[in-house]
């Protein structure tokens, strides 16, 4: 009788397995032939949209359209927003996103996939304020004001760093370095990727010399968080392509170093 129950357990137990695997976003992919990833194409050197022919170029268009190939579908970026880009996820109007920052909040409702490189967090201003601002609480003033995009991890990074600045909180598509370029804001703070590639492109614009970038953040894709099988086949799939030198040639392409 004790030898049944066990064998009735395990029965149940693979059912489950083959049911969990059969309602994974993996199977659907493979057999609809399509990975749809949600992207915001307004993160440079990640993400960049061209309106004129509504297609995608960047470090993060080549990682998913590396994995499409992998699994031998085809790939559709799906446009999205950062306020909106974990419900994207969560809500099924995508298999997965693009590179997000990795954070607590987003972890309590979205999964995430093994990081493959960090960013680091730093402020960017005016030229012409280079002696007004020399270091992070030279930022932190009542007289002050610092930009962020709303529903970026820099929107609450701005709050909890200069709590004594004004916060000017602007929604997509506009964004916070163009507050600064309008002199609608002091400064906004962004990723140090994404500043390199800004005062390269806008001669006006420069990192703030703070002695280091604040809160390391690892970078990851955002996955649906009860779907273990897909997450599993993403992160091999990571993994592999660590091995195989991939990220390395790619962050060299793209300006970028990876884990």
């Amino acid at each position: 009788m004790k030898f049944l129950k066990v064998a009735a357990a395990a029965a149940v137990l693979a059912t489950s397995a083959l049911q969990a695997s059969a309602q994974s976003a993996l199977n659907e992919i493979l057999s609809a032939g399509v990975l749809k990833v949600g992207t915001t194409g307004d993160w440079n050197p990640m993400t960049m949209r061209d309106v004129a022919t509504n297609t995608y170029k960047g470090y993060d268009i080549d990682v998913m359209t590396e994995l499409a190939k992998d699994l031998g579908v085809e790939i559709e970026f799906v446009p999205t927003d950062w306020k909106t880009l974990v419900s994207g996820v969560t809500s099924g109007q995508y298999d997965m996103t693009g590179s997000a920052s990795v954070s607590a909040s987003r972890a309590k409702v979205a999964g995430y996939s093994d990081s493959y490189f960090a960013l680091v967090t730093v402020p960017l201003t005016l030229k012409k304020n280079a002696d007004r601002f020399t270091g992070w609480d030279d930022l932190n003033k009542a007289d002050v004001s610092v930009a962020a995009t709303l529903g970026t991890t820099q929107e609450a990074q701005v709050k909890a760093y200069f709590p004594d600045a004004q916060h000017r909180i602007v929604e997509a598509p506009a964004r916070d370095f163009q507050e600064v370029l309008s002199g609608r804001a002091d400064a906004n703070i962004t990723s140090n990727i994404e500043a390199a590639t800004l005062v390269e492109k806008y001669d006006n614009l420069m990192i703030v010399p703070v002695e280091e970038g604040r809160s390391p953040t690892p970078v990851a894709m955002l996955l649906p968080q009860a779907d273990q099988v897909w997450i599993n086949y993403v992160n091999t799939w990571i993994g592999l392509k660590k091995e195989q030198g991939f990220f390395d040639s790619l962050g060299a392409k793209w300006g970028l170093a990876s884990e």
